[in-house]
């Protein structure tokens, strides 16, 4: 099945979107500049329900990966953390891998990225 064609919601920058409304511009600057930050997060299926494996620190890697790129973030790590939560209880998941993303959009284009604004979303599947 393709990614671009499921059922679910993604969180993008505070608003949960249906997956396939969950677009970018081809000429967004991260995808063109390598500008953008990621983590790779687990969620697992226990005996008190669903729990994201090591969900703080995850997020506080994100952050220091988009404070080495520059980039200013305008969302705290306690709403991405939120979102990531969200995004699970949302999609119904017992089990997810989780992918939350910074990055900068299609505003503008060039080298010098630190006036665009920083674009967050939250996707979760399994």
């Amino acid at each position: 099945m393709s990614y671009a064609d499921r059922d679910g919601v993604i969180w993008m920058d505070g608003a949960m979107v249906p997956w396939r409304d969950a677009n970018t511009h081809v000429l967004t600057h991260s995808l063109h500049y390598a500008t953008g930050a990621f983590e790779g997060i687990r969620a697992y299926k226990t005996a008190r329900g669903t729990a994201i494996f090591r969900l703080t620190e995850h997020i506080n890697r994100l952050y220091d990966t988009t404070h080495i790129l520059g980039m200013k973030m305008t969302l705290d790590r306690a709403a991405v953390a939120q979102a990531c939560l969200d995004c699970v209880r949302e999609n119904k998941l017992e089990t997810a891998y989780l992918r939350p993303l910074a990055y900068y959009g299609s505003e503008g284009m060039g080298l010098h990225a630190g006036n665009l604004s920083v674009h967050v979303i939250v996707a979760a599947w399994f």
